[in-house]
C-alpha cells in the first residue's frame, strides 16, 4: 500500500518501511482493509464499505456528527479519502507505486464533493432564512410570565414568542438570517441548517452608542443591559464571541469602546476542561483590543458562571481585566 497526501503530509515512514514496500503490501488482502490503516492514522476507526458512492465519516477532533471527513472506494486496487477542515486529500491503492492518475482523480472528486457540499449548506441557510422570516412575522410579543424570563428574573427586551417558544432574531450584516429557540426548560437551539457563525441578536440600539459589549447568551446580555444601559450584543455562545467582535469593530466607529462581557465557566476547570467562557472571552478581547469584563461571585456560591446569576444571588458585581 502506498499513499499520496496532498497539503497535509503522513508521517515519514521508517527506513524498513521504505526499503521492504512489498512486505507493506501483503499486509493487506482488500482495499478496504488498506483505507481503513490510513484512516486508523488519523485517529479515525470505521470499516469501509465498497459502495462506490461518497462516504461521509466524523473527525474525532470536532464534535459527534460533524461528517467532517469523506472516502470513496473507486475499484478493488484504488480509494481516496479527505479531510475537509484540514484541507486533505489522499489516495490509497495497492499496487506499490505512486499511481498519479488515481491521485488526480481524487482530487477533481473532493473539489466536487466540497462544492456540492458547500451548494447544500448554502440551500439549508436559504430555507432556515425564509422559515425565520415567516416565523418572526407571524410571532407574538413575548410574555414576561413566560417560564424562563420569570425565572430569571428579567423583562423580554428582543423576544418574541411563538407557542411556548421564545424566538431570539439573528442577524447578520443587518439581515434577519436565522432564530435562536429558546424553551421554557432554558434549552436553547437554532433553526435546523440555518446560519450560526457570526450571527448575533441586539439587546438597546447601536445608533449614537458610546459604549457597547459583548456578551454570549440572551440572559447575560439581558443582565448587562439592565445594569449599564447600554447596547448589547448576542454572540449566542463562546465560539462566536470572536467572530462578532470583530465584525463590530470593523462596523462602529473607533471612538466607540467595545467591552466583552464573559461567562466564567469555573466548574469545566475541575473536571480537567479549560474554562471555556473565560478563555473565549479574553481571546475576543485581545483579538479586537477590548476591554474584559468578568463577573465577580458572591463568597460560597459555587453555582454561578455568568452575570444573570449574579443578578439573581444577592446582588453580585463584575470587574474589569485590562
Amino acid at each position: 500500500m502506498t499513499t499520496t497526501t496532498q497539503k497535509a503530509r503522513l508521517p515519514e515512514r521508517s527506513q524498513t518501511q521504505t526499503d521492504a514496500p512489498h512486505q507493506a503490501h501483503r499486509q493487506h488482502t482488500t482495499i478496504e482493509a488498506a483505507l481503513a490503516e490510513a484512516l486508523a492514522r488519523y485517529g479515525v476507526t470505521l470499516a469501509p464499505k465498497a459502495s462506490g458512492r461518497f462516504e461521509r465519516f466524523d473527525t474525532p477532533d470536532k464534535p459527534k456528527g460533524n461528517a467532517n471527513g469523506w472516502y470513496r472506494i473507486h475499484s478493488p486496487e484504488a480509494a481516496s479519502f479527505g479531510i475537509w477542515h484540514m484541507d486533505l486529500t489522499e489516495t490509497v491503492t495497492l499496487d506499490g507505486p505512486h499511481d498519479p492518475e488515481a491521485a488526480a482523480v481524487a482530487r477533481l472528486e473532493a473539489m466536487r464533493a466540497r462544492d456540492r457540499r458547500d451548494w447544500e449548506r448554502r440551500q439549508r441557510e436559504a430555507e432556515a432564512q425564509a422559515r425565520a422570516a415567516r416565523w418572526w412575522a407571524q410571532s407574538r410579543p413575548a410574555d414576561p410570565g413566560h417560564p424562563y424570563l420569570a425565572g430569571k428574573s428579567l423583562p423580554p427586551y428582543n423576544l418574541c414568542q411563538r407557542g411556548d417558544m421564545l424566538l431570539m432574531p439573528l442577524f447578520c450584516d443587518g439581515e434577519l438570517v436565522n432564530l435562536e429557540r429558546i424553551f421554557p426548560d432554558g434549552g436553547k437551539r437554532p433553526l435546523p441548517g440555518g446560519r450560526v457563525r457570526g450571527v448575533a441578536s441586539l439587546i438597546g440600539h447601536l445608533a449614537g452608542a458610546g459604549h457597547v459589549l459583548v456578551a454570549e447568551g440572551w440572559s447575560t446580555a439581558a443582565a448587562l443591559h439592565e445594569v449599564m444601559g447600554c447596547p448589547v450584543v448576542v454572540a449566542r455562545n463562546a465560539d462566536n464571541l470572536a467572530p462578532v467582535a470583530r465584525h463590530l469593530r470593523q462596523r462602529l466607529p473607533e471612538e466607540v469602546a467595545i467591552t466583552i462581557g464573559g461567562d466564567d465557566d469555573r466548574h469545566l476547570p475541575a473536571q480537567g476542561l479549560p474554562n471555556k467562557g473565560r478563555v473565549a472571552a479574553r481571546h475576543a478581547a485581545l483579538a479586537i483590543g477590548a476591554r474584559l469584563l468578568m463577573p465577580t461571585f458572591c463568597d460560597g456560591c459555587e453555582a454561578c458562571t455568568d452575570f444573570a446569576d449574579v443578578r439573581q444571588c444577592r446582588g453580585g458585581g463584575a470587574h474589569h481585566d485590562d
